[in-house]
């Protein structure tokens, strides 16, 4: 275990990744297979496409937030972020319901029915989601170095370059189909070192599953705000995936029915990762562990060598699993969707490379809470949920219950960006972020039915009903 006690042991680690996930993605890439992941005309097999599905949901910034909610808030904080995961099972819903209304794209259905409004408002949400996720997972990977080699005042910087140009580096080699190709590598390196810690753990004298279900975290209110942030997530979740196209991108690339089961698996086993990651926070919360660090240096002090190296070796593989993701979709959106650039593997390219340096750059004013950057794309895509489910009915909405829908969830995202100034605050009741949270999400929710309702009373059913 001495190896794995030099940080060095990281830095191979990541070295050996990058250079399978760079082996993996060798090959002429074709415009097809760059946007749309197709290998020589056939779809993907159903475990490529749950291992894909995993992955590129178990990213860094997802674990990190399940093990400090875990921390902070007992068994109802990891279970609020767990329940994010229900997204795969409303989100295979609403794939299957788009593809029966012979759309391709949440973006094909919304512009025929809203035009071109409908695609710039929904392309907005999903460009912020794309760039949260890119800076998001690349602060993840400076912490960790930062901690790795706290003697060492540029690493933190260092690491968060080296990792954005190997994740770079590969996806423009080959795209979606890169992407698909590098998740069921990384995926399984994940599950592999993660079992290990996750088992090292539970066989501990000190853990009790009794003990962490009944963990009501550290913070001064108890496992309140978990619970709080259980019914937000709820709430969230029926529209959650419908602004995540990494998701969506998936859902349109095999037939509908490998699509279905891919999704319901690919709820089954990130379920089981994000719950047992979330573990590690409990477990540090009830050994009264002090918070150091995002959580990293509480653990550098509560697990041996090995744990800790097996840990991090996770977010590091979650990390750059979540990348290549996020940039094939990117280059998706701005090419095939947005129609910004002709599509060529070439401007895909330099799609990637803008949103790359778009996440760098965010990564120099990092937001001090990760939950944040969730919690404020999720409300942004919170207008879908009444645009969506009223739609589903049969009725046919106006553009005004459109914007309508759409502006209160911006107005919401925005709120919760701003809860500290004073005149926001007394709107949004609550003194906890995750009651302001609930008040902002339970205000737009009832703005956007409202408006959908009266507009589906004034059109009627529609003709695809």
């Amino acid at each position: 275990m001495e190896i794995l006690a030099s940080p060095w042991a990281l830095v191979g680690f990541v070295a050996l990744i990058s250079l399978g996930s760079l082996a993996l993605s060798r090959g002429q890439a074709s415009v097809e297979g760059f946007f749309s992941g197709a290998s020589l005309g056939h779809e993907p097999a159903l475990l490529t496409l749950v291992l894909s599905q995993v992955t590129t949901w178990i990213f860094a910034r997802s674990l990190m937030n399940s093990a400090i909610l875990g921390y902070f808030y007992g068994f109802a904080g990891t279970l609020a972020y767990t329940a994010y995961y229900l997204s795969f099972l409303t989100g295979g819903y609403i794939v299957a319901r788009l593809r029966q209304d012979n759309a391709g794209s949440v973006q094909e259905w919304l512009g025929a029915r809203f035009g071109v409004t409908g695609h710039i408002t929904y392309n907005l949400v999903v460009g912020l989601r794309l760039l949260s996720e890119v800076f998001a997972n690349l602060i993840v990977v400076g912490l960790i170095f930062s901690a790795a080699f706290p003697e060492v005042a540029v690493a933190k910087t260092v690491s968060i370059i080296a990792l954005a140009l190997i994740g770079l580096l590969y996806s423009a080699r080959g795209g979606l189909l890169a992407s698909l190709k590098t998740d069921v590598l990384q995926m399984v390196v994940f599950l592999g070192v993660f079992a290990v810690a996750l088992g090292v753990m539970i066989s501990s004298a000190d853990f009790s599953f009794s003990a962490v279900f009944s963990a009501q975290g550290v913070h001064d209110q108890g496992a309140r705000p978990g619970w709080v942030l259980v019914v937000v997530a709820l709430l969230q979740v029926l529209s959650y995936p419908a602004h995540d196209p990494v998701m969506m991108d998936r859902g349109f690339i095999a037939s509908p029915a490998r699509t279905k089961q891919s999704f319901v698996w690919a709820f089954v086993l990130s379920v089981i990762c994000i719950m047992g990651f979330g573990l590690f926070g409990i477990q540090a919360g009830l050994i009264g562990a002090e918070y150091e660090n995002q959580i990293l240096g509480t653990w550098q002090g509560m697990f041996g060598s090995g744990v800790y190296f097996l840990l991090m070796a996770s977010l590091l593989v979650s990390a750059v699993s979540t990348l290549d993701s996020a940039l094939a979709s990117a280059a998706r959106l701005v090419v095939d969707e947005v129609g910004a650039l002709g599509r060529s593997v070439k401007n895909g390219r330099w799609v990637m490379v803008a949103f790359m340096l778009g996440g760098l750059l965010l990564t120099l004013f990092p937001n001090k809470t990760l939950f944040d950057a969730v919690a404020v794309t999720g409300t942004a895509s919170m207008f879908l949920t009444p645009v969506m489910a009223v739609s589903f009915m049969g009725y046919r909405l106006p553009l005004w219950s459109y914007l309508v829908a759409w502006a209160a969830a911006i107005v919401g995202a925005m709120a919760y960006m701003y809860r500290g100034v004073e005149f926001v605050s007394e709107i949004i009741s609550g003194a906890h972020k995750y009651d302001q949270l609930l008040s902002i999400c339970i205000y737009v929710l009832a703005i956007g039915f409202a408006a959908c309702i009266i507009g589906a009373m004034q059109q009627g059913r529609s003709s695809r009903a």
